[in-house]
């Protein structure tokens, strides 16, 4: 990723249409006499020897999502050791056990002094309820502004006030595939040029080998809604998309009807023990040539590359997900500063380490990743990610993702989740479709 003037105009048109709107949580009747913004006053807690504590909530459990936290925590102990981390996890795929979790502590005005959550419309339970500090002056100095893309920046104040610090941008349209799998198979990837084909090349997998021809979990639906979001703009391209985003779910009912079909299609090729294991867990089928292929965001590359003797081209690889060629799907983590902080000074310690080039360098070539910040050199990135950085720079179209809270609102994820909580049981096309429309 250069920061040369075209790439930089590439750049900002990334997630230009992920601006906060829609419906919230009722939460700031709820928080009493603590949500007034005023936590650096006296939140911070002392054992008398300066030790400041930094609770940190997240969801990054799995292989190299955890690796990832570790080396970001350590590289923020060593800038500042008078803070100690309490790394509390709160396992579930996408987030699904963390949002509970924190909804819950805040409402009870006992928030931690940070916690991850996706920037965009994913933050409008909080903006709503003015729950979140700004962080604007304390943070977000001019150095870090230059430095951002544009539109992680608009991301990280939906509503006019610096709110977030993103430290990452993933890649959801990547189809990853175990290459002795597919050769075997007399499959070639690149050849793969629609949503139908990949079909057909499970199919062939599926007869001439024993491997699985598609590794998947369904046991959440975050998994299916992101494999649906890569398929439909794979049939109807980001315009039908994005139209299907702002609620128009009738008005492109052939493509929707056919990229579900498709999804439940592909399903019969998924590992048979789908429904009881996490992504990460599917995704050993493809490092131990048991699996071909696997839909996913880029952390899965970063699960490849901690395992021993599973190298990049020789053992694995990846295709943008048929039909999305130079479409860069994208979602992004990011670190807030809730109100009524206990560690306000430790929070901002954090959050400018998150948005500084040593922590995005550190943190991302581990959690499969690339940074949003441009002036991360590439020399930790290895050919994978320098290869995905390459592809954002060249891309046409930055789409935000509905499975990962980016591109919708709250409720409206949470009933496209419900949705395919039963799709993911039923397969069902006409109630999966009716529901969509109703979801939107």
């Amino acid at each position: 990723m250069t920061s040369d003037n075209n790439s930089n105009l590439t750049r900002r048109r990334y997630l230009e249409a992920s601006g906060a709107a829609g419906a919230v949580i009722a939460m700031a009747g709820c928080m009493g006499g603590g949500g007034d913004g005023d936590s650096t006053d006296d939140g911070e807690e002392s054992s008398g020897s300066g030790e400041q504590e930094l609770e940190i909530v997240h969801w990054w459990t799995a292989g190299g999502e955890a690796d990832a936290l570790e080396a970001l925590i350590d590289g923020f102990e060593e800038e500042y050791p008078d803070v100690t981390v309490n790394n509390n996890a709160a396992p579930g795929g996408a987030g699904s056990a963390l949002d509970t979790e924190i909804q819950s502590r805040v409402l009870n005005n006992d928030p931690p002094s940070t916690f991850q959550i996706w920037p965009g419309k994913a933050l409008d339970t909080y903006t709503e309820s003015e729950v979140l500090e700004d962080i604007g002056d304390s943070v977000w100095d001019e150095e870090m502004r230059d430095a951002y893309l544009d539109g992680v920046k608009q991301l990280s104040q939906p509503a006019g006030d610096f709110v977030a610090v993103p430290l990452n941008i993933h890649r959801l349209n990547n189809l990853f595939y175990n290459a002795s799998v597919l050769e075997d198979a007399g499959v070639d990837p690149a050849a793969i040029d629609s949503p139908s084909a990949l079909l057909d090349a499970m199919e062939t997998i599926d007869s001439e080998t024993d491997a699985t021809p598609m590794a998947h979990q369904t046991q959440a639906p975050w998994s299916t809604i992101q494999l649906w979001e890569s398929v439909l703009i794979g049939v109807g391209g980001v315009d039908v998309y994005q139209d299907v985003l702002a609620g128009n779910v009738s008005d492109n009912e052939d493509a929707v009807r056919e990229s579900l079909q498709l999804v439940a299609d592909y399903s019969e090729y998924f590992n048979d023990d789908a429904g009881s294991v996490a992504w990460d867990e599917a995704n050993n089928g493809v490092i131990q040539g048991e699996a071909a292929f696997l839909h996913q965001g880029d952390w899965a590359a970063g699960q490849y590359q901690a395992a021993d003797g599973f190298e990049y081209d020789s053992d694995w690889s990846y295709v943008p997900f048929p039909g999305t060629d130079g479409v860069y799907h994208v979602v992004t983590d990011s670190f807030v500063m809730p109100t009524s902080n206990p560690s306000p000074e430790a929070t901002e310690k954090w959050l400018s380490y998150c948005g500084s080039v040593d922590g995005q360098e550190r943190f991302n070539p581990v959690k499969g990743s690339i940074p949003p910040r441009t002036d991360v050199p590439n020399d930790e990135f290895g050919p994978f990610l320098t290869t995905q950085r390459e592809d954002f720079d060249n891309s046409d179209a930055q789409p935000p993702s509905i499975a990962h809270g980016t591109g919708v609102t709250p409720e409206v994820k949470s009933n496209v989740e419900g949705v395919f909580s039963s799709f993911n049981g039923s397969w069902n096309v006409d109630s999966a479709y009716n529901g969509l429309t109703n979801a939107f």
